[in-house]
C-alpha cells in the first residue's frame, strides 16, 4: 500500500540530481558507485552510473533504491587532484569526496548539516531470482488507453510459448510511484511472479503507474479510485487479445494494489478472480496506527515509547478524518503541532528534520493520502463476488496479516461469497521475503526477491480457478 509502495506515515528521503562533466584525469571513475548515505534515523543506499559523452565529459545517473527512485539525471560537477565535488542546489546540498587507490571515495554529502557518504565501485545488489533473457515466453511492449481519464499507460505483456486462451492477470503495485516491475530496494518482485506464472501458462500483463516511467498522466494527483480506472483500462486491453481466454482475467494486487483490485472488482463483476499480496482490509488510520504499533516494537524500544506516542498520532489521524470541510493550509496546521509533539528534544534542533518537515505535511495532505487514510474498504468488499486468495505475512510490520486478513474474509463472504482464501505465512515480510530482524529497513539486504512457496501458491490457485491444469 506500494511500497510497497510503501504504507508509512510520511518519510520523505531526498531525491539527487548529480551529472559528471569533469576534466580528464587519470583515474577511472566511469561505472557503477554505490554508498550509504548514513542520516540520523537510519540510511539511504544511493547509486551512480557514470558513463562518458563522445566530447570527452562524464554524464551520469543516479538511482535512491530505498525510495524506489532509478535513472535520475544529474546536474554538473568538477572532478580535479582526485577531488570530486558535487553542487546540487535544487536541495541546497553538496557532495564532496577523495577518490583514493583502492577505488573508493570517502566523503561527505551536506545539506544543512553534513552526512557521511562513502562510494565503492560495482553493483550492490545481487538478485539470484531475477529473472534472465533469454526467455523461454513471449514478450511484448504495449501502450493501454485509459479512456476515462484521457491517458496512456505503458506496460510490458508475457504470453506462455505455446497454446492459446490463457488464463491472465493484471498487477497492480502497491503506494507510491512505481514501475512494472514495481522495483524497490533493488528488487522487482513484479517481474519475478511476472516470470513465474508466465512459465506456468498464465499470461500477465504489467504496467509503469500513471505518471511513472513510459506512462502518462499525473501521479501526484491520482487517489486509489484512479489507480482503480487504470486497472479497468488494463483488463479491457486483455479482453481484446484474442490469445486470452476473457473469462480467466484476474487482478493480483500488492498491499495498496489489493484495495485497488478490491475496488475494480466491486464495480467490474467480470473479474475472475483476486490475488490480495498484503492488501487492506480496514481503513486507513487503522492499518496506520497498527503499522506504526508494529514499527516501534521491531525497533527493541520499550512499549511505553509507543504507549506515550499512540495519542498523539491516534489525534493526527483523527484529525485528518473530521476536517473535511478545511483548506489543505489550515489542515497543515493542525497537523504541524502534532508533529512537533512526536519529534524528540534532538530532532527538533536537527536542521534537516526540521527543513524536511513541510514537505512531509504536505504528503500527508496529498489527495493520495487523504483518501487513503477516508477510505473503508468494507462496502467493496461486500460486493465481490470472484473467488479471492488474500495472503499475508506473518513478520509483516506494514500491513498486519491477522488484522486484515480477518476483515478481507469477513467482508467478502458476508455477501454470501464463500470462495475465499486466506493463509499467513511465517517468517515472512510485507514484500513476502524470508526475513532476519523482519523490518522495512531490512528488504534491500535481503537477497530473496519473494518466497518460492508464494509463487507456487499464487500459481496453484489461479490455474485451479481458472483451468484443469494439474500443477507439476
Amino acid at each position: 500500500m506500494k511500497h510497497s509502495k510503501l504504507y508509512c506515515i510520511v518519510i520523505i528521503g531526498i531525491l539527487f540530481g548529480l551529472s559528471f562533466p569533469s576534466f580528464l584525469c587519470a583515474q577511472n571513475i566511469m561505472g557503477t558507485w554505490h554508498g550509504k548515505l548514513v542520516l540520523p534515523n537510519g540510511a539511504l543506499i544511493i547509486v551512480f552510473h557514470i558513463n562518458q559523452t563522445e566530447q570527452g565529459d562524464y554524464m551520469a545517473t543516479l538511482d535512491s533504491p530505498d525510495q524506489g527512485v532509478t535513472n535520475i539525471k544529474t546536474g554538473t560537477t568538477s572532478f580535479q587532484d582526485s577531488t570530486l565535488i558535487v553542487e546540487i542546489p535544487i536541495i541546497s546540498a553538496s557532495f564532496k569526496g577523495k577518490l583514493n587507490t583502492d577505488n573508493t571515495i570517502i566523503g561527505t554529502f551536506t545539506q544543512g548539516l553534513p552526512f557521511p557518504l562513502n562510494l565503492q565501485k560495482g553493483e550492490i545488489y545481487h538478485r539470484p531470482q531475477e529473472p534472465r533473457p533469454p526467455f523461454t515466453y513471449h514478450t511484448e511492449e504495449v501502450s493501454i488507453k485509459n479512456e476515462q481519464d484521457g491517458i496512456t499507460l505503458a506496460g510490458t505483456l508475457t504470453l506462455p510459448q505455446k497454446g492459446n486462451q490463457f488464463p491472465a492477470v493484471i498487477l497492480v503495485t502497491g503506494s507510491g510511484p512505481q514501475n512494472r516491475d514495481e522495483e524497490v530496494k533493488g528488487h522487482k518482485p513484479f517481474l519475478v511472479i511476472a516470470d513465474y506464472l508466465t512459465r506456468n501458462g498464465i499470461a500477465v500483463l504489467r504496467c509503469d503507474d500513471r505518471g511513472v516511467a513510459s506512462s502518462k498522466g499525473n501521479f501526484a494527483n491520482a487517489t486509489n479510485e484512479d489507480f482503480a480506472k487504470d486497472a479497468e483500462a488494463a483488463l479491457n486491453y486483455l479482453r481484446s487479445r484474442k490469445e486470452i481466454d476473457t473469462q480467466k482475467i484476474g487482478i493480483i494486487g500488492h498491499s495498496c494494489g489489493g484495495t485497488v483490485a478490491f475496488i475494480t472488482a466491486a464495480k467490474d463483476p467480470s473479474v475472475a478472480f483476486i490475488v490480495s499480496l498484503a492488501g487492506a482490509g480496514v481503513r486507513g488510520d487503522s492499518i496506520m496506527l497498527k503499522q506504526l504499533e508494529l514499527i516501534y516494537q521491531s525497533t527493541g524500544k520499550p512499549d511505553s515509547v509507543w504507549q506515550k506516542k499512540k495519542p498523539i498520532y491516534r489525534h493526527q489521524y483523527s484529525t485528518v478524518l473530521q476536517q473535511t470541510d478545511k483548506t489543505i493550509e489550515a489542515l497543515q496546521k493542525e497537523l504541524y503541532a502534532d508533529a512537533i509533539q512526536i519529534l524528540s528534544p534532538e530532532e527538533l534542533q536537527n536542521l534537516n528534520v526540521m527543513q524536511q518537515l513541510p514537505a512531509q505535511l504536505s504528503a500527508a495532505t496529498s489527495p493520495w493520502y487523504l483518501h487513503f487514510m477516508r477510505y473503508d474498504p468494507t462496502e467493496d468488499l461486500n460486493k465481490i463476488k470472484c473467488p479471492v486468495l488474500a495472503i499475508n505475512g506473518d513478520k509483516d510490520v506494514q500491513v498486519d496479516g491477522v488484522m486484515n486478513l480477518n476483515a478481507i474474509q469477513q467482508g467478502i463472504q458476508k455477501n454470501g461469497n464463500k470462495n475465499v482464501t486466506v493463509k499467513i505465512y511465517p517468517g515472512l515480510n510485507h514484500f513476502f521475503q524470508t526475513c532476519r530482524i523482519c523490518n522495512q529497513l531490512e528488504y534491500g539486504d535481503l537477497e530473496e526477491t519473494i518466497s518460492p512457496e508464494v509463487l507456487k501458491d499464487i500459481t496453484e490457485w489461479i490455474l485451479g480457478k481458472t483451468t484443469f491444469h494439474t500443477f507439476p
